[in-house]
């Protein structure tokens, strides 16, 4: 078994949770800058977490302090981005994946200009990566919805949005296509359904009777159409440009072989894989738009969507994968958090900190049933675990031989689905360096092989440090995936 030669090694980034600088560089509001840090809640209660509402989002818009609005100062890659590409081309890295914040390029989402401040610093950013021979693979759209859209159209709900993110798309394929050859559209385009703010800018409070489950199938509606849009006008600008889907791989078993639980997983499964299946095929599964209807959901389409859907297809297929689960038809059967989803516990795993279940064959497993699938080349973009268990030793050396397990042990797996005859193209693990997180705006849920000095309310030196997992993944890289000791 051997990993392909040319395999794209590298790790992952969010603008939203790097960058910081929310206030430089001409930037907009984003929905983002509204998320707070809730250190009283409980890190595994995600609804809380992701509770919002258009009184609180006003509320935040007067506090203009970043104390509990972590995702505002990020880990202030805006300033140091040269000094951390530096230590990711250390570790070797071949692709670094990134976001553009759209608020960077067009503050309100409205303007048809961009915003030249903006250019300028993605720019020098994908010049200093090619002079570090590493390769972007860049997200459109990763949880940086502009607020503005949010506030005056309700998000994804409203078709104009669709415009406005071409017009956006448009600005990066005509300024970084020299740079970018691989682009995601949105970023796990399935999480609309859990966290509809964060992932489409959609209020509750400003569905009306529609109500939120309504407005996500209609933004997601929207989010098809500009993809596929996307995508077209990808290949059609940028020669030689590859542009794939990105979805939350939600990998779940039965609890038993009880027929009922095998039915309901086989559900559960199914409606995971319908965002994937529209961006791939070109179509919406039969069996989702009959439980659409059964609903009583029905989606506006404008004359000429599902055609345009099906000419904008996508050449591969990324996803984020953390953990499985199991799921259950029994009402007392124990549940656990994941990736902000719940699922019935599985007594053989172990889970961390946050619920979240760790289960290295369940990638082997992931990436098989997507390849049989989809027969498409599979990218996994996110794969990777928090700990709040790092400590820098009186020597400055951190410790992490956790992190190191279970990254092995997941390569393993891959290289066992690629010796199954699985096309993948590459792996960036989340995160390569500690940052803030999406779902609990923390950074003591740490996942980098470097360590941030900074903690949940900001305090710290914003110091790098190697962590033992560093020089392990650097081994890892050099020997192309042949030496995992």
């Amino acid at each position: 078994m051997a990993f392909p030669d040319g395999f794209l090694w590298g790790g992952a980034l969010a603008a939203n949770q790097a960058e910081g600088a929310w206030k430089e560089g001409k930037k907009g509001w984003s929905v983002c800058d509204v998320a707070t840090y809730k250190p009283h809640t409980d890190v595994k209660d995600y609804k809380a977490h992701n509770a919002i509402s258009s009184e609180a989002i006003h509320k935040a818009m007067q506090d203009t302090d970043d104390t509990y609005y972590p995702k505002r100062r990020g880990i202030d890659f805006y300033h140091r981005y040269k000094e951390d590409l530096e230590l990711f081309a250390e570790m070797g890295f071949k692709v670094l994946r990134i976001s553009i914040a759209w608020t960077r390029l067009y503050p309100t989402g409205e303007e048809k200009e961009p915003n030249a401040e903006g250019i300028a610093f993605y720019e020098n950013l994908f010049r200093e990566m090619e002079r570090l021979h590493i390769k972007p693979l860049v997200t459109l759209s990763h949880y940086e919805m502009p607020l503005h859209l949010s506030l005056k159209y309700n998000g994804w709900t409203d078709r104009c949005v669709v415009e406005m993110f071409v017009r956006f798309c448009r600005t990066c394929y005509e300024h970084f296509g020299k740079y970018v050859k691989y682009w995601l559209t949105f970023n796990e385009v399935d999480s609309i359904i859990r966290h509809p703010f964060t992932t489409a800018g959609i209020i509750p409070d400003l569905c009306g009777e529609k109500g939120v489950t309504f407005c996500c199938y209609q933004a997601l509606q929207h989010q098809f159409v500009a993809a596929a849009i996307a995508t077209k006008m990808c290949h059609e600008m940028i020669p030689g440009s590859q542009m794939g889907c990105m979805l939350t791989k939600l990998t779940t078993y039965p609890r038993t072989c009880m027929p009922e639980d095998v039915a309901a997983t086989q559900k559960k499964n199914l409606e995971n894989m319908f965002y994937s299946d529209v961006m791939v095929f070109g179509e919406y599964p039969r069996m989702i738009l009959r439980d659409l209807e059964k609903r009583g959901i029905r989606i506006a389409m404008e004359p000429g969507d599902l055609e345009i859907i099906k000419e904008g297809t996508v050449d591969f297929l990324s996803f984020s994968y953390y953990q499985s689960c199991t799921e259950s038809v029994d009402p007392d059967a124990e549940r656990t958090p994941g990736n902000t989803i719940l699922g019935v516990k599985n007594p053989y795993l172990e889970a961390n900190a946050w619920g979240w279940q760790i289960d290295p064959v369940g990638l082997r497993i992931s990436l098989i049933e997507l390849y049989d699938r989809y027969k498409k080349p599979l990218f996994i973009v996110e794969n990777g675990v928090g700990s709040n268990n790092d400590v820098v030793e009186e020597d400055g050396s951190i410790h992490d031989p956790y992190r190191i397990e279970y990254f092995r042990s997941h390569f393993v797996e891959m290289e066992k689905a690629i010796d199954e005859g699985v096309e993948l193209m590459g792996y960036t693990s989340w995160a390569p360096i500690d940052l803030i997180s999406a779902s609990t705006n923390q950074m003591s849920k740490r996942y980098g092989f470097i360590y941030v000095d900074q903690d949940d309310l900001g305090n710290g030196t914003l110091e790098r440090r190697r962590k033992d997992s560093f020089f392990w993944y650097k081994k890892v890289i050099a020997t192309n995936g042949a030496d995992l000791d």
